[in-house]
């Protein structure tokens, strides 16, 4: 008898889980993405790159383009090399096929991540069957600022309470990162 997947896993994800997916993720391919400065999925992609991530933009639209200093890819089989991460910017709709499109590399990522917003369940259980890791619903520049801290700065309630103050760069602006944090 075969397991039915439990959707619901889905509804939160522990912060040990999230805070170990973002330090260990170094190449992130981000669909979707935008070469409109006001849109969230450029934002996105400007964080990640600030942040030490080596991100490629996935759009077809700008394939060719260089966008933030780095080349856009037209899709998943046009990246230059393995990804750790694909991130799907796009409607869910869209994620059952980038997902197919993931798993189909020759060296598929470790790990799906699903925007906030996009959530396919049965593209979840596909990737999961081939042995990776799923995030949906979720923003990882959102993840990343609240689990290291950065979005307390702001005045914006991180749920970590901590005695200890944030060492500081001497000079620039100031970021915290996800090692800055508790443990995993």
């Amino acid at each position: 008898m075969t397991a039915t997947p439990d959707p619901a896993r889905h509804d939160s994800y522990p912060d040990a889980h999230v805070r170990t997916i973002l330090r260990e993720v170094r190449t992130v391919a981000l669909v979707g993405a935008s070469a409109n400065p006001a849109r969230p999925s450029w934002i996105v992609l400007k964080y990640l790159l600030d942040r030490g991530y080596a991100v490629t933009p996935v759009n077809p639209g700008l394939a060719g383009q260089d966008l933030l200093g780095r080349p856009v890819a037209a899709g998943l089989s046009a990246l230059p090399g393995p990804v750790d991460m694909v991130e799907i910017f796009r409607n869910s709709a869209a994620a059952g096929p980038l997902v197919d499109e993931a798993l189909a590399l020759p060296q598929p990522p470790k790990v799906i991540w699903m925007q906030l917003g996009v959530r396919d369940d049965a593209a979840a259980a596909r990737a999961e069957a081939a042995g990776l890791t799923v995030i949906m619903n979720r923003c990882p520049k959102i993840e990343y600022g609240r689990l290291s801290g950065e979005i307390g700065w702001t005045g914006v309630n991180s749920r970590i309470i901590s005695a200890r103050k944030p060492r500081l760069a001497a000079k620039g602006v100031q970021k915290l990162t996800i090692e800055s944090r508790g443990p995993a």
